[in-house]
């Protein structure tokens, strides 16, 4: 995390240094170079890892829809409960899952995992998860974006994928 604000502090006095008047995001970011969410506000990037910053609420929604990079690109991902209510009740996880997995049947099989956070079968359908959390909570994880393809992810807490979900597009 302290890497990641360095890295956007340094490139923020590069861009003010040079005279540029366009904003930081703007002037240093390009598609090629860059991984992206359709969410900016929510998400920061460089060309070594993208910083996700993603929200549940009590309302069973994501703020974000889509998150982008390239494969082998580092996602420092952060899921904030900005809800107010106790995880037994609304709960809230981030699951990133293979390719191909059947998010209906994981979803099923999630409900009979609650002492494992709602993630079934040791994790063996899933890339990267969060722990789950209650109103307030917030969680970090970090991995690598996997190969070239699209991604579904959800929240596995009983009931909320179906609102609660979205796609990594990896390029």
């Amino acid at each position: 995390m302290k890497k990641t604000l360095f890295l956007m502090a340094s490139v923020a006095l590069m861009v003010a240094s040079c005279g540029d008047n366009k904003k930081t995001e703007e002037s240093s970011q390009t598609t090629e170079q860059q991984a992206t969410t359709t969410d900016t506000p929510a998400a920061s990037q460089n060309t070594d890892a993208v910083t996700v910053n993603l929200e549940g609420t009590d309302q069973m929604t994501f703020n974000l829809k889509e998150i982008k990079a390239k494969a082998g690109q580092t996602i420092n991902l952060t899921l904030k409960h900005v809800g107010q209510m106790d995880k037994k009740v609304m709960g809230h996880n981030f699951v990133l899952l293979k390719k191909g997995t059947d998010v209906a049947a994981f979803a099923e099989a999630a409900m009979g995992a609650a002492s494992t956070d709602y993630i079934p079968n040791n994790g063996a359908d899933v890339i990267a998860h969060t722990k789950l959390l209650g109103g307030g909570e917030s969680d970090s994880i970090s991995f690598k974006a996997p190969e070239p393809g699209t991604y579904d992810f959800i929240c596995s807490f009983p009931g909320h994928y179906a609102m609660m979900k979205g796609v990594l597009i990896v390029e």
